[in-house]
């Protein structure tokens, strides 16, 4: 072979090798700068400080900070809309919520698809309702509470955080399944829902764990079974709505998502590094303390997950009759 000839060859190897090797400097030069981390949340609810945990976690183990980006509004379909459209280049991604999941059906129009433009990266927590009434309501379980709704039609408010919101979609998918009477009670913000649970305003409620379980244990409200298939840490006492009423779950759940077209080795990157921060003790403990269960896995069991809220909370929606304001 002369020397002309090999040195084609070489150059064609060579050349051949270049994808491949593009690829491994694009996964090792990311994050070179900084990640955002946009979240549809205002600051200081359990989003939020999910957010902020991972964010810093994250930032330990890859190198680069993880701002967080508070952009609330229109149902967290600001937010969505910011990061999905944004450059698929790793450095934007989105706390997904049940938001996302119901919204696909409870908004007429959106200017995104979330299933289509969303990159699963991963899943972070799992955390559950807790069915609450106000100590002056005559019922101490579950099947009580069905059967005073069933002799006592339209008499219970059931308060919420909105339209759409999980707490209302929990209380919607009970009523859905036990064929019950209450009269949904919106609220903008789950802090004043509660407030007038205390007080008597409204008297029933399926609000999130980590908000309403010191007023359970007070005794300022009256726990009735959470929402989850497995009884929560924070409140064992209490049984699950599923042991009464099979088929029944729902639950609060933030995962990690980037636009569409992310490159793989990143969203490979981001699921090894958040999946690594989830086996830490410390943020077992700190979960397990907000009555969270991990949700550890790959980006097709999130992706996976993402698929079957959406329709399982589509249907509803469709129901209830849901609107936004």
């Amino acid at each position: 072979m002369n020397v002309s000839r090999r040195r084609a060859l070489h150059l064609a190897a060579g050349a051949a090798a270049l994808p491949a090797l593009s690829t491994s400097a694009r996964a090792q030069a990311w994050p070179a700068r900084p990640v955002r981390l946009i979240i549809g949340y205002t600051p200081g609810g359990s989003a939020d400080l999910t957010a902020r945990l991972m964010g810093q976690w994250l930032s330990e183990r890859l190198g680069q900070p993880f701002v967080i980006e508070n952009r609330p509004g229109g149902g967290t379909n600001i937010a969505t809309e910011a990061a999905l459209h944004a450059p698929p280049d790793g450095y934007t991604l989105l706390l997904a919520a049940p938001a996302n999941a119901v919204n696909a059906t409870l908004y007429e129009k959106l200017n995104f698809n979330f299933l289509a433009e969303a990159e699963p990266v991963a899943g972070l927590i799992r955390f559950p309702n807790v069915v609450v009434v106000n100590p002056s309501v005559p019922v101490k379980t579950i099947p009580e509470l069905i059967a005073y709704a069933k002799a006592n039609p339209g008499k219970l408010n059931m308060a919420s955080s909105g339209n759409g919101s999980t707490i209302h979609m929990s209380g919607e998918l009970f009523k859905m399944l036990t064929g019950i009477d209450m009269v949904h009670v919106p609220y903008r913000g789950g802090a004043p829902a509660l407030t007038d649970l205390i007080s008597g305003q409204v008297q029933v409620m399926f609000d999130n764990i980590p908000t309403c379980a010191e007023h359970v244990k007070s005794g300022k409200l009256r726990g009735l079974a959470v929402t989850s298939t497995t009884r929560s840490e924070v409140l064992p006492d209490l049984p699950t709505v599923a042991d009464f009423l099979p088929g029944y779950e729902a639950s609060a759940w933030y995962g990690f998502v980037a636009p569409k077209n992310t490159p793989p080795e990143v969203i490979a990157t981001l699921n090894k590094a958040t999946n690594a921060a989830l086996a830490e003790p410390v943020a077992k403990k700190r979960f397990t303390e907000l009555g969270a269960i991990l949700l550890p896995g790959s980006p097709a069991d999130f992706g996976k997950l993402l698929a079957e809220e959406t329709e399982k909370w589509g249907k509803v929606v469709k129901f209830s009759g849901a609107r936004v304001d």
